[in-house]
């Protein structure tokens, strides 16, 4: 698959209705042949030169990658600082479109960690040299060599941009990636709406909210807006959020 151009290939999307997010997919033709990968299938997504962009950003508007970073920005700006100061921790980084934003506001350097070595090969693949490292590593059981080595780079901001929910980056994997953003770092994520309710069982909601009130997070900014569209053409309603570190997380079922 990797040696495919994005003109050696067509994507076709369901005309279903009703699918949750995590049962979307896409149906992919080549020589006249389709197959059929999960929109969280994400290694096969990212196997395939410019799948990625072409399903989500142009297929279905998704836009979260210059959202979540603007709103980041503007936060630093706020509060006197400089985005080139920036030391970013991208965590999900996927094949490195949130490290090319993050780019384009002059951080002073990023290092993208994903769960998927495929990831890893794509961002290199797709945007070599916009990552000053990029890191293959199940943040669930962080070998202490690893983590090491994360630490060697004092970051001072961590960035989550469509990988909370559905069981892709459980609250766990977060919650160590935060460990490794310095006291009174920046926090920038997304997240689906309803995993910020009260009804949610991920236990993504119940952290966030004891974090806000013990002031484990001091929240600067919030917006609610549409993630993407889903195939039958609904708006997916996410949450972004920009913090300020000032303790660790206490994980909460």
């Amino acid at each position: 698959m990797s040696t495919l151009s994005d003109e050696d290939y067509k994507i076709h999307l369901p005309t279903a209705t009703g699918l949750e997010q995590d049962e979307e997919y896409l149906e992919l033709e080549i020589a006249g042949e389709r197959r059929r990968i999960r929109f969280h299938d994400y290694d096969e997504i990212f196997n395939v030169p410019g799948l990625y962009e072409r399903l989500f950003a142009d297929a279905l508007a998704c836009d979260s990658p210059r959202v979540v970073v603007d709103l980041l920005q503007d936060a630093v700006q706020d509060e006197g600082g400089h985005p080139g100061d920036l030391r970013v921790l991208d965590f999900g980084a996927g094949n490195g479109m949130v490290g090319e934003e993050l780019a384009r506001i002059d951080s002073a350097a990023i290092v993208g960690v994903d769960l998927l070595e495929e990831a890893k090969l794509a961002a290199e693949r797709d945007r070599p040299g916009v990552y000053d490292a990029y890191h293959a590593l199940d943040m669930t059981e962080l070998a202490p060599p690893d983590r090491a080595e994360l630490a060697q780079h004092d970051f001072n901001c961590l960035t989550c941009v469509a990988a909370l929910g559905f069981g892709d980056v459980p609250p766990a994997a977060f919650a160590t990636a935060y460990e490794l953003i310095a006291d009174d770092g920046w926090v920038a994520f997304n997240i689906r709406e309803r995993f910020v309710e009260e009804t949610d069982t991920s236990g993504f909601a119940r952290t966030l909210a004891h974090a806000l009130d013990e002031g484990a997070i001091v929240e600067h900014a919030r917006v609610s807006y549409t993630h993407r569209q889903s195939v039958s053409g609904d708006p997916l309603s996410y949450v972004a959020m920009v913090g300020r570190k000032q303790g660790e997380l206490e994980l909460l079922a």
